[in-house]
């Protein structure tokens, strides 16, 4: 694949997502399809999913974003329900899936089909982010989905090893599984907890909002690449890092936090972008491989095996869900009664992803000179897997939520909390900016500090005005007519300012000075509306 085609799959999954912003369908749902589209379009080379390249340069960056995006104290309240499904539903999955596949397929060994139950275990991190995200789901719901799909891929790549080695005959039994894991997970936590303080000291320390985000954009390869050095696991320690560093981003000078956050806003839509559309252009590479079995034949298997990923995590959520609450009275009172539809949303929401295809394509061709059994068919089924629990999930999880009549997020009830935390925050500094202007050394002449009370002033009642009466004519609250008229203005001044340049009465180098002036005052009275991104 030279530089033109990658440039082309870029620009293109960029093009589609971008597009999907506009329609109800979630933006991986349109990328799959219109990878599978393309594939088979004349001219289009194959791109060929590399393991080498997707686990260890696509996977840290994503999980990364994700985790930083995350709560740490919503994650810690919800470690029980997170746990067993991102290791006990994880393992459960790949015993049941691959047992189900290895009584379905004839000729199928049993050590190749826990390969298959392993490589199709984990629901993936950018699906359910994105999907969620797009959906609105409840926090707690979004909380538990996203904090299993960071850490499900460590228990998978780990099961997955455990059955290769099995498969190829260099098992060491179930205590030399059970060590490997405890390794993998142990060590990545260990790693993530050993680097989280420095790097964050190196953050705050580094006063060059360049080379803070340079760093920002090394970590997760660093935190990735330093856990597997040492045969741990690299998405456990790339998880512990990204989630202290979220916690702890207040600390990061504005510059640098207002950098990141589009710097990293733009790698996360390209690449999960690129993702979601390789996963659709691995059609041909599968199907070339398919070899001896006929279509219909692949199809029931295909089928059998998706419905027997499908059961397996109902069977898992909803005694998950519920029993522990039966069974410990603590548990009962520290956590919130569970809901009927909450399971069945969370087990309808367990999409498969790009994961899952890397490490397929990761098994072994050829080991001690004969095939790996079945190799191609189990590609075929985890591309077949990935594809139904993207389309079929994906497609009708918008409608079981309606259905299910499941309340999404009461926006005006957190822009109620939003403006009360403004409201004590607005308090705390008007104190402050007395107490500074009380001090001789801070005069300033009455203007200016009036400026500073505006400014004040202006940040408190932002908030509460979007709970306010709209304008009947544009229906818009008083805060957007405040921030449309702004950017009218600003706008005129910036027309100005371009003339000038035009009639060489002001230089390039002071226009790039004015405008970025301007630009700065037009985002500090822009507010994002929310859910946007």
């Amino acid at each position: 694949m030279d530089v033109l085609h990658l440039v082309a799959l870029v620009a293109g999954s960029a093009a589609i997502a971008g597009a999907a912003r506009r329609t109800p369908v979630p933006a991986p749902l349109l990328l799959v399809a219109a990878g599978l589209l393309a594939s088979y379009v004349p001219g289009v080379p194959e791109y060929a999913l590399e393991p080498h390249i997707v686990l260890p340069l696509l996977l840290p960056p994503l999980l990364y974003t994700a985790a930083v995006d995350s709560s740490y104290l919503d994650l810690r309240a919800n470690m029980r329900p997170v746990a067993l499904l991102s290791i006990g539903y994880v393992l459960f999955a790949t015993l049941v899936v691959g047992y189900a596949a290895h009584l379905i397929i004839p000729g199928l060994p049993l050590t190749a089909a826990l390969v298959l139950g392993a490589v199709i275990a984990p629901p993936d991190a950018v699906a359910a982010t994105a999907i969620a995200r797009k959906l609105g789901l409840p926090s707690r719901i979004t909380t538990i989905l996203q904090g299993e799909s960071l850490v499900n891929d460590a228990t998978a790549i780990t099961a997955f090893k455990v059955a290769v080695a099995a498969a190829v005959g260099e098992s060491a039994g179930w205590g030399g599984a059970i060590s490997e894991f405890l390794i993998a997970a142990v060590g990545g936590v260990a790693v993530g907890l050993l680097l989280m303080v420095p790097l964050h000291w190196l953050r705050t320390h580094l006063k060059e909002p360049l080379l803070q985000n340079t760093l920002s954009l090394l970590i997760p390869f660093v935190a990735y690449a330093a856990a597997e050095r040492v045969h741990a696991s690299g998405v456990l320690a790339v998880v512990v890092v990204a989630l202290y560093l979220g916690h702890r981003a207040w600390q990061v000078d504005f510059a640098t936090r207002l950098q990141e956050a589009a710097v990293w806003r733009m790698v996360a839509f390209v690449l999960e972008s690129v993702v979601f559309a390789l996963i659709g252009l691995q059609l041909p590479v599968v199907l070339d491989g398919l070899g001896a079995y006929e279509g219909l034949e692949a199809a029931w298997y295909a089928v059998a095996v998706f419905l027997a990923v499908v059961v397996s995590r109902f069977v898992w959520v909803f005694p998950a869900a519920f029993l522990p609450q039966v069974l410990s009275n603590r548990i009962g009172q520290r956590e919130p009664d569970v809901d009927w539809t909450a399971p069945i949303i969370v087990g309808w929401a367990g999409m498969r992803g790009v994961v899952s295809l890397a490490i397929a394509f990761s098994i072994p061709t050829i080991v001690n000179g004969e095939e790996f059994p079945q190799r191609n068919l189990i590609l075929f089924l985890t591309f077949t897997t990935v594809i139904g629990t993207l389309v079929v999930q994906g497609l009708t999880l918008p409608s079981l939520i309606r259905l299910l009549k499941l309340s999404g997020r009461d926006e005006r009830a957190e822009t109620l909390v939003e403006a009360q935390a403004q409201s004590e925050a607005s308090r705390a500094s008007e104190q402050r900016l007395e107490e500074l202007l009380a001090d001789e050394r801070n005069a300033l002449p009455q203007p200016l500090a009036d400026r500073l009370r505006t400014v004040l002033e202006r940040r408190r009642n932002s908030v509460w005005e979007r709970l306010g009466p709209v304008n009947e004519v544009t229906g818009e609250s008083a805060d957007d007519t405040y921030r449309r008229l702004s950017a009218e203005m600003i706008g005129a001044e910036r027309a100005v300012f371009v003339d000038l340049r035009d009639q060489r009465r002001i230089d390039d180098e002071m226009l790039r000075t004015l405008l970025r002036r301007l630009d700065l005052e037009e985002a500090s009275a822009y507010r994002e509306a929310p859910g946007s991104g």
